[in-house]
């Protein structure tokens, strides 16, 4: 089982993994819940109406809830993909910018011969970056506001809580840079063999981390979740049932891996 997962809370349009699982090579709905008479009367949602979709993008699992408007998507956490063909990043730009807003022009930049930055139709910020690399899907963190200057020290706390995980490259600001020199540029790391991806900005952003995405840990055994929440939980903020904001605003799900399991097995979709 994948150890950590994006769990997106949708404003009652889960069923937008029908969207993403159009665009992206080896993918697909892996399972489809229901909210019963119990969860349907605490959440508000009709009985038998879509709780949450587990799906499949390019390989990597990812859990959808149909979670009321609680929460709300922003670019502080994006997925940043990377495409071996300028067709098959022109193909994806033109479907998730439809109805979508640009962040940043898809266009030739020092950085990159060409990127783009969008928040799609649902509030979901992708980054598409044309690369020699195979397409894959990281988890990209913004750090600003009051967390600006913390992506390297908030990189470092996480490599230190999972196994298997290391740094995979680091670029800091220099001379010349619109940002204080030293600040991180970017950095590319692996949680357990998930790619993660972050970077300082000094921008004036109007919007912060939420819960509206977050990351599922499925955990092995008891230990490794009192291990974890206890961690998490230092200069963080503990929420009800397994969720916890860490310190930097970053929202996790401590969960033992049975429920994961439970979900995967379930095949009511």
């Amino acid at each position: 089982m994948q150890k950590i997962t994006p769990f997106l809370w949708f404003n009652n349009n889960a069923e937008a993994s029908n969207f993403y699982i159009s665009l992206f090579k080896n993918s697909k709905i892996e399972n489809i819940s229901y909210y019963g008479e119990t969860g349907g009367k605490v959440s508000g949602k009709p009985k038998g109406s879509i709780m949450t979709v587990l799906f499949k993008l390019d390989g990597q699992n990812f859990i959808a809830i149909n979670g009321g408007p609680k929460f709300t998507f922003t670019p502080a956490v994006s997925f940043f993909v990377n495409c071996e063909t300028s067709q098959e990043l022109s193909e994806l730009w033109k479907s998730l910018s439809d109805g979508g807003t640009v962040l940043m022009e898809f266009d030739k930049y020092p950085f990159s011969e060409k990127f783009g930055w969008l928040e799609d139709k649902y509030g979901i910020s992708w980054q598409l970056n044309l690369t020699s690399r195979p397409q894959k899907i990281a988890l990209f963190l913004m750090f600003f506001g009051n967390q600006y200057g913390k992506a390297e020290e908030a990189m470092n706390f996480y490599l230190s809580l999972f196994k298997q995980s290391r740094v995979i490259n680091i670029e800091h600001y220099g001379v010349g840079d619109n940002e204080p020199e030293g600040k991180v540029k970017r950095i590319i790391f692996s949680l357990d063999g998930h790619e993660f991806m972050a970077f300082d900005s000094n921008m004036d952003h109007h919007f912060t981390f939420t819960p509206a995405i977050s990351f599922v840990v499925n955990c092995e055994t008891q230990e490794e979740i009192n291990y974890l929440w206890e961690k998490f939980s230092r200069k963080g903020t503990p929420e009800q049932c397994g969720w916890i904001k860490d310190k930097y605003g970053v929202s996790w799900q401590i969960v033992p891996v049975i429920l994961g399991q439970m979900l995967e097995a379930d095949v009511r979709s």
